[in-house]
């Protein structure tokens, strides 16, 4: 199975409970319209791998038309992204600082304001050692909900399936692996990949 690795966006589709295709858009879009197409009686769906959320891709239309489409789409995510900042001569350097509200008690403002450049830069140092020192909380956090929204879609009427839960969000692998061995191979093997990082 493909896994998210670097920026690169990587996708799993499922013919019923059988794996049809995993990796780059493209490929399991490409796999998916191929099932609809013959007239697959299961129901054809398709996984974004890092968050296990279901997504849907057009597949209308000739193959040409459902991989331009993504391309399109890909496209529209790259200009929809910032655009890379010019050079910059010496002084301040841009931060792209985003204003938004925050509610906080007197005393948490009081005490804000008393920091070395003020409450912004507090604020932003305080986010930045949280970031720091929850990586690994954060990265378990993450898994643990793909692995839930994948299960809930895919084995939510699987023997174990509220135990599998129950293990999965105790870090408990060994119950996890228990309570999965009698799935569709394809589906408990994906789930376990997705919730490797989760223990």
């Amino acid at each position: 199975m493909t896994m998210v690795e670097g920026c690169v966006r990587t996708f799993t589709a499922f013919e019923g409970v059988r794996r049809i295709a995993d990796g780059e858009a493209a490929g399991v879009a490409a796999a998916a319209k191929h099932a609809l197409d013959r007239g697959s009686h299961d129901l054809v769906l398709i996984f974004d791998d890092a968050t296990g959320e279901q997504v849907d891709f057009d597949l209308r239309g000739p193959l040409e038309d459902v991989l331009a489409r993504l391309g399109d789409e890909s496209r529209r995510r790259d200009e929809e992204a910032p655009p890379a900042d010019p050079p910059r001569g010496p002084g301040r350097p841009r931060l792209g600082v985003v204003a938004r509200e925050v509610t906080l008690l007197p005393r948490h403002w009081e005490w804000l304001g008393e920091q070395p450049g003020g409450a912004s830069v507090a604020l932003r140092k305080l986010v930045e050692e949280a970031r720091k020192a929850n990586v690994d909380r954060d990265r378990v956090r993450k898994a643990r909900e793909a692995a839930y929204r994948f299960l809930v879609a895919m084995a939510g009427n699987l023997a174990g399936f509220e135990e599998a839960n129950r293990a999965l969000f105790a870090g408990d692998r060994e119950k996890f692996a228990a309570e999965t061995e009698s799935w569709p191979a394809d589906v408990r093997d994906h789930a376990r990949a997705l919730a490797r990082v989760a223990f």
